[in-house]
């Protein structure tokens, strides 16, 4: 069984810049329900999952904010275009056959790393599709993340790949795993956590030297460089609080069971939704595929 999570806040903002000029014959902006609509269905061709949701931050997670009360703060406000489109697609998501998931003051990255661990448990196949720092640390056995990114696919012609543990660890000089202690030293300026002085490269070759933040920590004294040592010594603390930051709540209860999860989409209600969106090749596509399905299920009953 295949589990896809989708991390609905950073696929809004991609399809938004990505798509600068679309609008409708009302001059209402479309760039964003276009990209994220081709997107999450170019997904479903791709990956074939039976079970799928997509996650969207709500509110700030009460633990960050009390350790790093700046946390976020230099994130700019979403733009005005794109406010109404958020709307519109998060009314469009389940149409698209794919379920919403948020809870108050959390994180979407939190809530996709509970629903990750809980179905490898299940022994599912579980696709992170997200550009999230912090999931990579998720990455394993049963865990991979889609990505279409021209950097990370194995060859030119390749529309996505699937990164696991060993395109992971090549694109981080660490496993999964220790992710979370190279972020610790390197802060992350997207989500304005303070970094130490150091570059991910030289972060990264530290961890792997001493086997982990902790060892790191433990034996600043053994670090060859001095002015790294200084570093390390002088940020001790900010290191220790980088690295609660990072760390992923994952024990937090479900707000649906996965196997509520199943992806169905409602062809009539969609149709209708891209009708308002006057977007003429994207309706034939659904329009063509909605008729397929019809005549697919006729032929079942039939049986």
């Amino acid at each position: 069984m295949k589990l896809l999570l989708i991390d609905g806040h950073y696929y809004v903002y991609r399809s938004f810049f990505a798509i600068p000029n679309l609008s409708n014959s009302k001059g209402e902006p479309t760039n964003a329900i276009f990209g994220f609509t081709k997107t999450l269905r170019l997904m479903l061709k791709h990956l074939q999952p039976e079970l799928g949701a997509v996650f969207w931050d709500e509110g700030m997670p009460e633990r960050r904010v009390k350790l790093q009360p700046a946390y976020k703060e230099t994130r700019k406000e979403m733009p005005l275009p794109m406010v109404p489109q958020l709307d519109f697609i998060q009314k469009l998501t389940p149409l698209l056959g794919f379920k919403n998931v948020s809870l108050p003051n959390t994180e979407a990255d939190d809530l996709m790393g509970c629903y990750a661990i809980a179905a490898c448990k299940r022994d599912f196949d579980v696709v992170l599709a997200t550009n999230d720092k912090d999931l990579y640390q998720l990455v394993g056995p049963c865990v991979r993340v889609y990505t279409t990114a021209k950097a990370d696919l194995p060859a030119p012609k390749d529309a996505f790949t699937l990164l696991g543990e060993t395109e992971v660890t090549a694109k981080w000089d660490v496993p999964p795993k220790l992710i979370g202690d190279v972020l610790a030293l390197t802060g992350d300026s997207v989500d304005n956590i303070p970094g130490v002085g150091l570059g991910r490269k030289t972060a990264a070759a530290l961890i792997r030297e001493f086997g982990g933040l902790g060892p790191l920590l433990a034996k600043i004294d053994n670090v060859k460089n001095l002015r790294t040592r200084e570093k390390l010594q002088n940020a001790r603390e900010q290191i220790l609080q980088n690295r609660k930051m990072v760390e992923l709540d994952c024990d937090m209860a479900l707000p649906m069971p996965i196997d509520d999860l199943r992806i169905k989409p409602d062809y009539p209600a969609l149709i209708a939704a891209l009708e308002k969106c006057e977007f003429k090749s994207l309706l034939q596509e659904v329009r063509e595929e909605a008729a397929r399905a019809t005549s697919g299920n006729q032929a079942e009953l039939k049986l």
